[in-house]
């Protein structure tokens, strides 16, 4: 069981600013701090070396997708997705998902795994629709699935799209194939490197609270 998060810290994240990389770890409750506020900075900042984590599916595959939002209160992650793509598939609801993260300026990565869910319906993805620009909801106008045979190089999208913001009309079509994929967190795997000695950590979800230790690295 860990104290309250260091709001400090989270104000920081939250609005983007730095977070120091020569910082060496104690107490569990520090450790739990950074990946939070890590994790909220990376969700809001796309300069943010985490914004970008690998994401890994229960069928073996990897791919590198934006990270949206962490939520701080929930611990989970949201991510982007065409509806059709076949990590929807493996993931279903459910579905087991890791996460990593890494910032070598920071010398520090954090692995995640948690349970999944691709949504199409809901508050929420009305909300994360909604939050789009229209040049990213262009991506979901894609004539086939991604990962479909083309005949040649192709983007996917229909001609008239290629190069274009569309408007508010020429994107409604596309709201069909969008998703969310949500990750509920259940375990955390922290590592931080250092010349004098790493320092590792790993935690658990156990209910509505985290049980962690240290690890050697």
């Amino acid at each position: 069981m860990f104290k309250a998060l260091n709001m400090n810290k989270v104000a920081l994240a939250s609005r983007g600013v730095a977070l120091t990389s020569n910082q060496m770890f104690d107490t569990l409750d520090d450790i739990r701090d950074d990946i939070a506020t890590r994790l909220i900075q990376a969700g809001k900042d796309r300069r943010s070396p985490m914004h970008t984590p690998v994401v890994g599916t229960s069928d073996a595959n990897l791919r590198v997708m934006v990270l949206r939002e962490f939520d701080g209160e929930q611990w989970g992650l949201r991510f982007h997705t065409d509806a059709r793509a076949p990590k929807c598939t493996a993931v279903r609801e459910g579905g087991a998902v890791g996460v990593l993260f890494y910032d070598p300026g920071a010398k520090t990565q954090i692995r995640a795994r948690g349970n999944g869910k691709a949504l199409t319906q809901g508050a929420q993805v009305d909300a994360a629709w909604k939050q789009s620009s229209n040049y990213a909801r262009r991506c979901y106008l894609a004539e086939g699935a991604p990962g479909r045979a083309a005949d040649g190089p192709t983007s996917g999208l229909p001609q008239w799209a290629e190069g274009i913001q569309p408007d508010d009309a020429q994107v409604a079509p596309a709201r069909e194939n969008f998703a969310i994929l949500t990750v509920e967190l259940t375990s955390l795997d922290w590592l931080y490197l250092a010349h004098d000695g790493h320092r590792r950590a790993r935690f658990r979800r156990d209910g509505a609270e985290w049980r962690g230790g240290f690890v050697i690295p």
